[in-house]
């Protein structure tokens, strides 16, 4: 192994450049900052984050690509475009804290945004067993901490148990399914892990391992049945806390779920091209798939609770995200990368809607939404074009997400086996979806307001996020080369 330190500092620039943000935050807010109010302080904590993200941008855009240490990370058009599609959604979720309450902390708040942001980074480009568990638990344990940050509500602490008693069980569950990994290999480097498991059979041993491996990252992923914790931890979380966890936190652990799964265990994939297929991890990565689109559509159908419908709303997602990564081992990664960042940006979008209106009053429940087109045409608007994107409505980016993953899983083997009956499943239920996106956009822009109902000022720097985030999506429907091209 090639152990090049400079090599390794300089491809962890922007890891760096978040963690000095994250201490110089601390550091100011502790001497200087302390007498300021806590918007104050929340405002200048988000003003230096928001610098420190783009200075991690820059690094990631003007790193050169290859192996870094020995091959620890790898610095691929993958983790490249994953990287910069966290960081995008990190600074959209800084314009939603601006418009949340200011916590009793606010610079600890965006020290862990930034924490857990560094730990996104690490699992776009971790190509060792050891980093990639590291990488996870750092972005796990800094978003169960921002889950619970509301200490003034007792839904937030009950979201953060829920939500750390559900990851500690993943996190042992990976952690023996990769000791398991490592005793059948004898390494923990994904390039000689595939190298040995060409010479290995579907063993008892190998099936444990990989059937842990899936849990953990079903959990990760909010996929059924392993969807628990998401509806308590989307309703009790602070907005900004559920946006991150909806949207970087997707990004970042399917690319590594793809990422681990095809590099390492491509060898003992199986089959799901044809009505005969072979065993191994496909097969069952497309029966999760499928519970996870009917769970999560189904019961987004009977939710009155907003964050709720868009935490089953995210389990049905998550299943069109495993089509994707199924379909990754013959179209790439493209496919299902698009759909995560386009996914993203509109969830990041619809929390931060959801934060605005909360400036005005409670907005739990849909008929909170009433009359926003009176309240707040600009909040209406976005919130149309997010919600409409989640559906998958063209020429918005979550139609092209949509399509991109369906075709290439059709491209698979056609209609003739799983993979093509598993597409033609997401198409009936993405019609089912839309009935419950309706009925949010129905309360937004034809219900009529409440009696005692006031006009919604919205913040500055939430604008700036919520035009942004519905402009790109736009953009991204209209030119999906743009983000294609990056691979």
């Amino acid at each position: 192994m090639n152990l090049d330190y400079a090599g390794l500092f300089h491809a962890l620039r922007p890891e760096t450049s978040l963690v000095v943000g994250a201490l110089i935050i601390l550091g100011l807010d502790l001497s200087i900052f302390r007498r300021h109010t806590p918007v104050e302080r929340l405002n200048l904590a988000l003003w230096i984050g928001a610098l420190a993200v783009l200075a991690a941008a820059a690094h990631v855009w003007f790193a050169p690509e290859g192996p870094v240490f020995g091959g620890v990370l790898i610095l691929d058009k993958l983790a490249m475009a994953t990287r910069l599609g966290v960081l995008g959604l990190t600074l959209l979720t800084f314009g939603v804290a601006s418009a949340a309450p200011a916590p009793r902390n606010p610079a600890e708040q965006v020290a862990i945004i930034l924490f857990a942001t560094t730990g996104f980074l690490l699992m776009a480009a971790a190509q060792q067993l050891l980093l990639a568990f590291l990488a996870l638990e750092l972005a796990s344990l800094s978003l169960y901490v921002l889950a619970g940050f509301d200490k003034t509500r007792p839904e937030s602490a009950e979201a953060a148990l829920k939500y750390f008693l559900f990851g500690g069980m993943a996190a042992a569950f990976l952690l023996f399914g990769f000791s398991l990994i490592y005793g059948l290999t004898g390494s923990i480097e994904l390039p000689q892990i595939a190298g040995q498991l060409f010479h290995v059979t579907l063993s008892p041993l190998l099936v444990v391992a990989l059937v842990m491996v899936l849990v953990a990252f079903g959990f990760k992923a909010a996929a059924a049945p392993f969807h628990l914790w998401a509806p308590d931890v989307y309703e009790g979380a602070p907005t900004s806390s559920a946006a991150l966890i909806a949207s970087a936190s997707k990004l970042a652990g399917f690319t590594l779920f793809a990422r681990l799964f095809w590099r390492e265990f491509g060898a003992v994939a199986g089959s799901v091209s044809s009505a005969h297929g072979e065993p191994g991890w496909l097969p069952a990565v497309a029966v999760i798939a499928a519970v996870s689109m009917l769970i999560g559509n189904f019961g987004a159908l009977a939710q009155s609770n907003v964050r709720r419908l868009l935490a089953y709303s995210a389990i049905a997602h998550a299943g069109n995200l495993l089509l994707g990564v199924i379909a990754a081992g013959d179209a790439g990664p493209a496919p299902f990368y698009y759909y995560a960042a386009t996914y993203g940006l509109a969830t990041v979008g619809a929390f931060g809607v959801i934060a605005v209106a909360e400036r005005a009053g409670p907005c739990q429940k849909i008929t909170d939404l009433a009359g926003l087109h009176r309240r707040s045409p600009l909040l209406a608007g976005c919130l149309a074009v997010f919600v409409l994107s989640l559906a998958g409505i063209p020429p918005l980016a979550g139609f092209f997400g949509k399509f991109t993953v369906f075709s290439a899983a059709l491209q698979m083997g056609g209609l003739a086996g799983p993979a093509g009956w598993l597409a033609m499943l997401a198409i009936a239920l993405s019609a089912l979806a839309l009935y419950y996106y309706l009925v949010i956009l129905k309360q937004a822009l034809v219900a009529k307001p409440a009696p005692d109902a006031a006009p919604i000022a919205v913040p500055a720097i939430a604008k700036l996020a919520l035009v942004l985030a519905a402009g790109l999506i736009v953009l991204f429907g209209v030119n999906p080369s743009l983000l294609l091209g990056l691979f």
